[in-house]
């Protein structure tokens, strides 16, 4: 079993459900993929596993990228961030990363 290093468990910050946001970055191009959430729990299995697991905040439960699409998230890489409320993750993505099936979830409306 992987234990999270107290100390950076210490700098964690988690929202009033007990989430952090995460950040998901492909590990090759470097392209932001889509965003996410995880408890401390999820955290942990994603650490044993090296397959990104997050919380569904509309399900109410875990789910690990590409269960049921195929299209999943080899974890090579969590960081924290320097005041400690988000994650970055760098995976290697197989298939699209959104939902929808896209490369990644910021593909559709640019604001500026």
């Amino acid at each position: 079993m992987t234990t999270l290093d107290p100390a950076l468990l210490d700098r964690l910050t988690l929202n009033d459900a007990g989430l952090v946001p995460v950040v998901v970055q492909d590990v090759e191009s470097r392209a932001v993929l889509m965003l996410a959430w995880m408890n401390i729990e999820a955290l942990q299995r994603t650490l044993e596993t090296r397959k990104a697991t997050y919380w569904s905040r509309s399900r109410q439960e875990f789910w690990v990228k590409g269960e049921t699409s195929g299209n999943t998230q080899a974890v090579r890489e969590v960081r924290l961030d320097c005041d400690g409320d988000t994650l970055l993750m760098l995976v290697e993505q197989t298939g699209g990363a959104c939902h929808t099936g896209a490369a990644t979830c910021f593909d559709a409306d640019r604001l500026a």
